[in-house]
């Protein structure tokens, strides 16, 4: 029993009534038992303390707890808590440990749990172990925990577990946690008082309540969490006091080789006087322990291995970098284990999830660790998933292969992992569902095993499974977000053909999965980079699509089609931030190919205009000027070197500069093309095979691509042509010469200018014709019309509508439907379709005598709709084209506005029809007054003399309703007429200031906003203009019949394959295609490099470094300022020394200090010096150690040696044990008392110096 209690209490903590007789009985003698021990004075039972916790007034889920002994094996509480309990498994065990009752927290501290520990576990799934209870640090890391399980999403809660490890005899309340069948759950009250520092934390999701048989003690949970940590990360573990381990690390005279072993002798006999300091340590901070031996040894141990040991200082670093210091003390541990890469993958891992790939850069990237591309394949998968760019380009540039990483099976499990409220995943589940409904439909499928066969119906008939998607699902997105600009994705490696139908595709890709077991998912992507930066796109990750955009080759068209693909996506989004930000990606990668092609520009021009119509094979045969028109790029084609390619296909082989007055001469007059009227370029006699298509006789159709005269040759195309002229066979390939009139006639017809201009004078001819016939030529019908002009019109009509078929036959290989479908798509098609169709049926109702009238109304309105079509005509000029597209826009704010006015207009009609008249049935009068009345109001036509009383008429009016019936004219109400000019007066304000105000309002907005970016507005329209009449035959309608049945001829009947299905497209293949595939990344690398240089000088970059140097010079002025501060220790220390030696000296050459004595045997000498007392004067005193200010760290200081702890188990079964008493421990008789240590004044220390001569030489003694 304890001495202070006078024998009522036990050294167990619990109470002398609470033992029975046998353990208070006098059993063992007080020689041999001085200490009470759980190991021999505790017996283990079955735990009779388990289940869940339910906190009362807590209100969150509940939590699991059990009661243990502290020796109950780690491997039986870890499946417990892994397997029953259902905590994830950690990668990651955090141990927070410090200390006790209400000691006061610093703030840094706190603010470390909550941003750093408590993120870096979120991020990593990791345990969090604390003492479980509301004390100190572990109510700190409770409330951080807490916090963060506020505003976190229910996913990232399940990935930061608490758990408590407390030790049962401190819980508060913990008889109401015993029930020896298990408490589902148990209500736990906790105290509200300030003093709850022995109540569970209501923050953990699991509490081990660790019992040693002790009772308000602390000990025993100590070495069972030890023992856990080590089963779980195969670690020792150590737990020593903060400030002692800071003390010794910080010891300036601290000289141990890091190759010393651990033996503690070994340690003494290199450097004796360190480790007498290392004792004075551990006896000042550890005072109450007895066996000190073992803790100096355990601290030269400790010592030993300080390269292990990072001190974190919350003062002096950011608590933002505690995540950082974690992961480098784990990076710096594996080190010291082995130097294979296979033994830091989790640690590689770790950096992964934390996202600091500048410290995997310093720390596991830097030459020592010799990567593998197995090693780092399955952190690159968890870097795309996760969206680690970084990450990304490290590992591809040390050591992983993108080729070999990329695989098709890789490429579908990356879009299996899409979030499922991605747009992306929406739109490729609808598309596996639609594959899956046709593949269940079908009843030839009953090739599938039945399982497989009931899973599909299974997620068909709910959702689709992720798992599921492939390829072909993604081919199909892509080809609904391109359009067909490119031919389908992945077709090739899913062995269909880019011609087949989306149903039969669906059906042979089925066929093809079954037989082959999806084989191609072994196969390598042929361009991963494209591949992965697709998959980025749509997801809208911006620095990742970035990256693999730098990595993927063709720039430009790169670049093009994510802008393409993003702003088709943001179409369909309807979330408002998702829209928005696809916005932005988009124009940030319509930039970036402006800034690229602005680059190559300037480079070379010839080589520039080669990019923008080369025929691409990574994006299925676009080009780049083809995916613009289809982005809707117009900052990119405002650029100068597209304007001037535009330019250059534009006027043919004719010289830019030429006058307009000279063609329409040329064109009237057309031997004039023979003389020097025009100038035109001169045309290379050698063409390079593989640069351009040529021109030959079906050029007529007018689908015709560059001349080399388009594009200028470079010096190397122009030795490459020589060197195949020089061949006999490629020069027999060469087309002879045309004759100069032949070739001249082809130059100046077959550009597109001429052709524009042809078409301009034919159509003003028609729109002569077509108003003639219809004012002064229009007969009446059969048999005394039509007239023979209006049989010429009827032709000409016809030549047009031949025209607008072989436009829709002209788009590709698509079929009917989808070439309808595109051709509506442009509004100036819908107007010649609506043209057409209106003439049609008015030529149908001028042949009969019924509907002649109406049909002579349709062709007078069919007449309007032809004379718009000269706006679109227009639309080349500089100067009107900006404003076509200007009066546009206008017509859609005209929409809003007459919305408006059609509220007001019917509001005030119907009030004004009701005043005036009492009764009119008459509808067509109705529809006037309400509707038709009210609109000339706010032109200014009011009918005074019919809406005021004082000027009213007297017209034959009746009141008489059978007379109103048969058509009379009702009179007017005058019984609230002023409520009429009220009405009026409100009326015309509201609308003529109002509503007109509000319109020219919109109408200015709209035109600043077009007018300030006209120019764009006008170039990416003329581009649309000049492609439509490159497309054109040269001859213009009517005699343009002759063009289309040229191309009848040779393309049904002969059957000769036309060269130029597409507009402006270029093959290149060979050597020719890798040297411009170089050049352009080149370009995008001068670019990058210029972007990023200009990017450096702005204030915000240099705001930004400026902050990131003054940081560095705080840290390094705190590390002065520690050096400084052990300096001047040394200082201190080396000054009394010497102070000592020079006052032994001085004592020693006093006579009436030095004194002989005889003795027995030899003579002694004996000094005696005593440090003067603190009262003396200044002059007498010696200097003293100036102490050092110690550094605030919260810590719980526990005894090192397992004293109060063992480890047993039943061994008939593998529950929990807890401990129970047995047996009392008597105290020892009279324990000697150790005496205070005095009171030492801080600047002043007592010494005494003993002398002793011998025979020997003298041996000073210093202690």
């Amino acid at each position: 029993m304890n001495d202070y209690c006078n024998g009522a209490q036990c050294q167990c903590g619990a109470g002398r009534e609470t033992h029975d007789s046998m353990a208070t009985g006098d059993n063992f003698e007080a020689t041999t038992v001085t200490k009470w021990d759980s190991q021999q004075h505790s017996s283990e039972y079955p735990t009779d303390a388990f289940g869940e916790l339910e906190f009362a007034g807590a209100g969150r889920r509940h939590s699991h707890f059990l009661r243990l002994s502290c020796d109950t094996p780690p491997q039986v509480i870890y499946n417990l808590m892994t397997t029953h309990w259902g905590l994830p498994i950690p990668n990651l065990v955090v141990s927070v440990v410090g200390g006790v009752g209400h000691e006061k927290i610093e703030p840094w501290v706190k603010n470390i749990l909550r941003k750093g520990l408590v993120r870096a576990a979120q991020s990593t799934g990791a345990w969090i172990l604390t003492g479980g209870l509301r004390e100190s640090v572990s109510r700190c890391v409770g409330e951080a925990v807490r916090d963060q399980g506020a505003v976190a999403s229910s996913v990232s809660q399940k990935k930061v577990i608490a758990i408590g490890v407390a030790p049962w005899g401190l819980v508060h309340n913990r008889q109401e946690l015993v029930n020896p069948q298990g408490s589902f759950p148990a209500r736990y009250y906790a105290k509200k008082a300030t003093n709850d520092i022995r109540c569970l934390d209501n923050s953990c999701q699991a509490f081990l309540l660790v019992d040693n048989g002790s009772v308000d003690q602390q000990g025993g949970e100590t070495i069972f969490q030890a023992n856990l940590e080590e089963f779980i990360s195969h670690q020792r573990t150590g737990i020593c006091a903060a400030d002692f381990i800071r003390d010794l690390l910080d010891d300036p005279l601290a000289e141990i080789p890091s190759s010393l072993a651990a033996d503690a002798v070994a340690v003494k006999g290199v450097n004796t006087e360190f480790c007498e300091r290392v004792y004075e340590k551990v006896r000042k901070h550890f005072s109450a322990e007895a066996d000190l031996e073992k803790l100096v040894d355990s601290a030269l141990s400790i010592f030993e291995r300080r390269d292990l040991i990072t001190v974190f200082d919350g003062e002096q670093e950011a608590s933002d970098d505690f995540d950082t210091v974690l992961l480098k003390a784990l990076v710096r541990a594996s080190k010291r284990l082995s130097s294979d890469a296979s033994e830091y993958t989790d640690e590689l891992k770790l950096a992964v999830a934390w996202n600091r790939a500048d410290i995997a850069k310093v720390e596991l990237f830097n030459g020592d660790i010799q990567w593998k591309y197995d090693d780092l394949e399955d952190s690159m998968t968890d870097a795309l998933i996760n969206d680690k760019p970084q990450f990304v380009r490290l590992f591809c540039e040390n050591g992983l292969n993108i080729l070999n990483y990329l695989t098709h099976r890789r490429l579908e499990s990356l879009y299996c992992s899409l979030s499922d409220s991605l747009l992306a995943d929406i739109l490729l589940q609808r598309h596996l569902s639609d594959r899956q409904s046709l593949a269940g439909s079908l009843p030839s499928v009953d090739v599938a095993p039945p399982d497989s066969m009931k899973a599909s119906h299974t997620e068909v008939n709910t959702a689709p499974s992720s798992m599921d998607v492939s390829l072909f699902e993604v081919s199909q997105l892509l080809q609904d977000l391109l359009g067909d600009v490119c031919e389908p994705f992945y077709y090739k490696a899913l062995g269909l053909k880019p011609t087949m139908a989306t149903k039969r595709a669906q059906k042979q890709l089925n066929k093809i999965q079954h037989k082959q077991h999806g084989t191609y998912r072994e196969q390598h992507c042929n361009s991963p980079w494209v591949a992965l930066f697709i998959w980025a796109v749509l997801q809208n990750r911006k620095e990742m699509s970035i990256l693999f955009w730098e990595m993927a080759g063709e720039s430009v068209l790169s670049a093009l089609s994510a802008c393409k693909i993003l702003r088709e996506l943001s179409k369909l989004e309807s979330e408002a931030d998702s829209k928005h930000t696809m916005k932005q990606l988009a124009q940030r990668f319509e930039n970036l190919a402006h800034g690229v092609f602005g680059e190559c520009y300037q480079s070379s021009e010839s080589r520039s205009f080669k990019l923008l119509i080369r025929k691409s094979p990574l994006w299925g045969g676009a080009t780049c000027l083809q995916m613009a028109t289809a982005a809707d790029a117009r900052l990119f084609f405002s650029h100068h070197g597209v304007q001037s390619l535009l330019s250059q296909i534009w006027w043919g082989d004719m010289e830019r500069s030429t006058e307009v007055w000279k063609l329409l001469l040329a064109f009237l007059i057309p031997p004039l093309i023979y003389t020097n009227l025009i100038s035109f370029r001169e045309q290379e006699e050698e063409v390079i095979t593989s640069a351009v298509y040529v021109r030959d006789n079906d050029s007529i159709e007018g689908n015709y691509a560059l001349s080399m005269s388009d594009i200028q040759i470079s010096d190397k195309d122009m030795e490459e042509s020589k060197t195949l002229k020089k061949k006999p066979k490629e020069s027999e390939k060469i087309k002879p010469k045309r004759p100069f009139i032949v070739s001249r006639w082809r130059q100046f017809w077959y550009a597109p200018v001429t052709s524009f201009l042809g078409n301009v004078l034919m159509y003003f001819l028609f729109l002569c014709l077509f108003a003639y016939v219809l004012l002064v030529d229009f007969k009446p019908p059969p048999p005394d019309g039509p007239s023979s002009l209006e049989f010429v019109l009827y032709f000409w009509v016809f030549t047009l509508v031949c025209e607008e078929i072989r436009q829709i036959s002209y788009e590709g290989n698509l079929l009917f439907l989808q070439r309808m479908k595109k051709y509506i798509q442009d509004n100036w098609n819908k107007c010649d379709l609506t043209a057409i169709l209106l003439f049609l049926l008015a030529l149908m109702c001028r042949m009969f005598p019924l509907s002649f009238k109406l049909g002579r109304a349709v062709m007078s309105i069919d007449y309007m709709v032809f004379t718009l079509r000269l706006i679109h005509i227009f639309a080349i000029h500089k100067q009107l084209g900006p404003k076509i597209i200007i009066l546009g826009k206008m017509v859609k704010d005209l929409f809003f506005f007459l919305f408006f006015l059609g509220v007001w207009l019917a509001a005030y009609g119907v009030a004004h029809q009701a005043l005036l008249f009492t009764y009119d049935p008459r509808p067509n009068w109705i529809f006037r007054r309400v509707f038709y009345r009210p609109y000339l109001h706010i032109f200014g036509q009011i009918p005074i003399n019919e809406m005021d009383a004082d000027k009213l008429l007297e017209p034959v009016c009746t009141d008489n309703r059978t007379e109103i019936e048969a058509g009379a004219e009702p009179c007017l109400s005058i019984y609230a007429n002023w409520l009429v000019v009220i009405l009026l007066v409100i009326y015309l304000l509201f609308t003529n200031i109002v509503l007109v105000n509000l319109l020219i309002a919109m109408f200015s907005y709209t035109f600043s906003k077009v007018q300030e970016h006209s120019d764009i507005y006008w170039k990416f329209q003329r581009y649309n203009i000049i492609v439509e009449y490159h497309s054109r035959p040269c001859l213009a309608p009517p005699f343009i019949i002759f063009s289309h049945l040229h191309v009848l001829i040779k393309r049904h009947i002969c059957k000769i394959p036309s060269l130029k299905n597409q507009h402006f497209v270029l093959e290149v293949k060979g050597i020719t295609a890798s040297h411009l595939n170089a050049w352009e990344a080149v370009q995008k690398e001068d670019f990058l490099s210029a972007q990023n240089k200009q990017q450096k000088e702005t204030d915000t970059a240099r705001l930004q470094r400026t902050s990131v140097k003054v940081d560095s010079v705080l840290k390094q002025m705190t590390e002065i300022r520690n050096q400084d501060q052990r300096l001047r220790l040394l200082e201190t220390q080396l000054q009394y020394c010497c102070s000592a030696l020079s006052w032994m000296t001085e004592a020693l050459s006093q006579s009436n200090v030095v004194g002989t004595t005889q003795h027995t045997g030899k003579p002694h000498l004996y000094i005696k010096a005593e440090r003067p007392d603190a009262t003396a004067e200044p002059s007498d005193a010696r200097p003293a150690v100036q102490n050092m200010e110690a550094r605030a760290f919260t810590h719980r200081t526990i005894s090192p040696t397992p004293q109060h702890t063992k480890q047993r188990r039943t061994e008939s079964s593998n529950e929990p044990m807890h401990k129970a008493h047995t047996m009392q421990v008597r105290p020892p008789i009279n324990p000697p008392k150790t005496k205070p240590p005095a009171t030492v004044h801080p600047r002043e220390k007592t010494h005494s110096i003993h002398v002793q001569e011998h025979a020997q030489p003298p041996c000073p003694c210093l202690k």
